[in-house]
């Protein structure tokens, strides 16, 4: 009787051995991420009578803000960095909410609206800050 052994592929095969199986996965949440955050997004302002409306609404108020905080803060190690985002998230939804409650404005869209203009705003200045330290990098090379 002969036993056969399993051989490891040697390290000249074309397969792709010694990929991290669990790398193509981060880039499949973050796009699941940001479309159940965009529908959360739309069903608040149309105002759709859903049962998902509120967990997708409040998922996008947390995310978007996060999402920006977590940019401006890419020196930080990952568990901090979540850790903060997830506070200043939490900071600028409760301030905005403050705000429009002080001047008697208080509208669900409207919240929607100043969220995601503060998120965008915050994810611009960041793009522009790391546009111009490339720019004064290569002209200082």
């Amino acid at each position: 009787m002969q036993t056969i052994g399993i051989k490891s592929p040697s390290p000249d095969s074309d397969e792709r051995s010694g990929q991290d199986p669990g790398k193509d996965l981060v880039p499949l949440l973050a796009g699941v991420a940001v479309a159940v955050a965009g529908v959360g997004a739309v069903l608040a302002l149309a105002d759709v009578d859903s049962s998902l409306r509120g967990p997708f609404t409040l998922f996008f108020l947390l995310a978007a803000p996060g999402a920006a905080v977590s940019a401006a803060l890419r020196g930080l190690d990952p568990f901090a960095r979540t850790v903060v985002s997830v506070a200043g998230a939490i900071a600028v939804d409760l301030l905005v909410a403050q705000g429009m409650l002080a001047v008697h404005r208080w509208s669900v869209p409207g919240g929607i609206v100043a969220v995601t203009a503060i998120s965008s705003l915050v994810l611009l200045l960041v793009l522009v800050r790391r546009l111009r330290g490339r720019t004064t990098r290569r002209r200082t090379s």
